[in-house]
């Protein structure tokens, strides 16, 4: 079990049920990573951040009403210490490296424990 005083605080944002389930594994399967919270939208994620106060956010790139981009640069505006990892499961979007709010995006499909670790060193 991992000290959660430590660990890196996790918001999963998307619309789908089934990928947040997916999500919600892999933070549990990635030792020093805690579940904060989930959220279905971009307003749902604003909304609840500072209850949750997460250190990272896995937030789903295309979502009715604000999407991820959009969500992610106000996190960044409001919450800059917050990293933001953009997933898409569109592989045109799915480019990796940088978008210019301080946050990544990546393939949906690619998610994983080692992803989600490694994904969070190159940011600290």
């Amino acid at each position: 079990m991992s000290d959660t005083t430590s660990a890196v605080r996790v918001l999963v944002v998307d619309d789908q049920g089934v990928f947040r389930a997916a999500a919600r594994a892999v933070v549990d399967a990635t030792a020093g990573f805690i579940l904060a919270g989930e959220a279905t939208s971009g307003e749902n994620a604003l909304a609840q951040f500072p209850d949750i106060q997460p250190h990272l956010v896995l937030m789903d790139v295309r979502m009715p009403g604000i999407g991820g981009i959009e969500a992610a640069r106000l996190i960044g505006e409001q919450h800059p210490d917050t990293v933001v990892v953009l997933l898409s499961a569109t592989p045109s979007e799915a480019v990796g490296g940088n978008n210019g709010h301080g946050s990544m995006i990546l393939d949906k499909v690619r998610l994983s424990p080692g992803l989600l670790r490694s994904t969070w060193e190159s940011f600290s």
